[in-house]
């Protein structure tokens, strides 16, 4: 039995982490830590637990003193706020998946340039993976540290790096146009969050500056094996959670929609999450699931191919990977206690 604990665990995130940690068969939930509510019982935030999780909140001064009592620890908080947490959790023996940025970007001055925030502990970026399964799967089953991409860069990465890897699209043509669902604005309040806010409308925020922009290129620069720039603009529409995101890109050469295809299929053929899907991907068809769907089409007119991609924010983009890492961690299953399919309503 693997013992754990969620750090964060009373956002939306966190929150579907516990639902999934909850019904693992080899995880017990030895604690669940809240800033905002500590000392209250986990299901009378969530009134959805009531009756199966009996866990009080604790706040993370307390959890440091029960690090020796777990083996991994998951922690769901904004940036700059994972460091210390995580030196001393590792220090303990204790494996660690950060669902935050703080270990995503390979080298500091990045990160403290995009986020604002000095990176109080670099050195632990050479021990850092980034959690990708269906790239670095290999890796992450050695590792006692995971920076779990975020959600945006999964459903980005996912969709582009085949086409990066086997060079069939001109570097600096990569447009990605995203849409998320509000829960991936976290559940603090926040007046642009507010149902009079966002219901009936659609905006674009973030753009040529938001902070999943160097994670995306970090990881398609490694695809191509040449540093890449791209521009992604995401958007904010009206739906509790999902994000749909189409990229383009200038084909270098004539290749076919089939063929494209191929290679797609080729390059996911063991990826259990990834479907290649011959219709357009809807985020209602992964709703509720660790699955990305990619569908392709190729413009002929323009020699540009158009890769859409969909996943929920909450599991695939934050939750569900991190559990899929946990599992490879462990020598487990990757799809145990993920395997879910999302609901048609």
């Amino acid at each position: 039995m693997i013992k754990g604990a969620v750090i964060g665990a009373t956002g939306y995130a966190g929150q579907q982490l516990v639902w999934f940690l909850h019904n693992h068969e080899y995880v017990k939930i030895e604690f669940v830590v809240s800033h905002s509510y500590a000392d209250e019982a986990f299901s009378k935030i969530y009134n959805n637990y009531t009756g199966f999780i009996q866990n009080k909140c604790i706040n993370i001064q307390q959890a440091e003193y029960k690090l020796e009592e777990i083996d991994v620890l998951f922690i769901a908080l904004p940036h700059g706020k994972s460091f210390d947490i995580v030196k001393k959790a590792l220090a303990k023996g204790v494996k660690v998946i950060d669902l935050g940025a703080d270990f995503r970007l390979n080298e500091a001055a990045c990160y403290e340039k995009w986020y604002g925030v000095e990176h109080k502990f670099p050195e632990l970026l050479n021990d850092a993976v980034y959690g990708l399964v269906e790239i670095y799967r290999d890796e992450i089953k050695k590792t006692r540290l995971i920076a779990n991409p975020g959600c945006y860069t999964t459903a980005s990465i996912l969709a582009l790096y085949p086409l990066l890897n086997k060079g069939l699209i001109e570097m600096d043509s990569i447009i990605i146009d995203a849409k998320s669902g509000v829960s991936g604005a976290g559940r603090g309040l926040k007046v642009t969050s507010l149902y009079g806010e966002c219901n009936e409308s659609i905006k674009a925020y973030g753009i040529a500056g938001h902070r999943h922009t160097p994670e995306i290129e970090q990881e398609l620069s490694k695809a191509a094996g040449e540093k890449i720039l791209l521009n992604f603009t995401p958007h904010l529409v009206p739906m509790n959670r999902g994000i749909l995101a189409t990229c383009y890109g200038k084909l270098k050469n004539n290749i076919s929609q089939e063929e494209i295809y191929k290679i797609y299929k080729e390059f996911y053929k063991e990826d259990y999450f990834i479907r290649i899907v011959e219709t357009l991907p809807e985020t209602r068809n992964v709703r509720g699931s660790n699955l990305c769907d990619i569908g392709i089409r190729v413009d002929e007119r323009t020699k540009r191919v158009i890769v859409i991609s969909a996943i929920d924010n909450l599991i695939k983009g934050a939750a569900g990977q991190a559990v899929q890492n946990m599992n490879l961690m462990f020598g487990l299953e990757e799809s145990e206690g993920i395997n879910v399919l999302s609901m048609a309503i």
